[in-house]
């Protein structure tokens, strides 16, 4: 399971960052995941439910995750088009020679967080 390796980073990453802005607690982290990646949304979120178990600074927190499609090129006719991971040819030419544009992508997207009030 990938996907408690990703979260750990997403935490790791976002956890000094939110802190460092003087933010009271962390509500919400937004990913960007791309279907190439294969990592699932549900394991993810397991994952991220884990991962906050027992401090106070995350217990309301919530994931949003934002998947994105896998979109190539064609590199012997220039279409572009969607697919899956399993169907990763050019649905003009037929061509296997294809390059990603979209769907490898692993991102956090934004992070919301409680600020005292002053």
């Amino acid at each position: 399971m990938h996907e408690l390796g990703i979260m750990t980073s997403v935490m790791d990453s976002v956890q000094p960052v939110a802190r460092e802005s003087g933010a009271e607690r962390l509500l919400k982290v937004t990913l960007r995941i791309g279907e190439m990646t294969e990592a699932i949304e549900d394991a993810l979120q397991f994952a991220f439910d884990v991962l906050k178990e027992g401090d106070p600074f995350l217990a309301d927190a919530v994931l949003e995750v934002r998947m994105v499609r896998s979109k190539s090129v064609c590199l012997d006719c220039g279409a572009t088009f969607e697919h899956d991971r399993f169907h990763m040819f050019c649905p003009e030419c037929d061509s296997f020679a294809l390059q990603l544009l979209a769907g490898r992508e692993m991102e956090v997207e934004s992070i919301e967080v409680d600020l005292p009030e002053e």
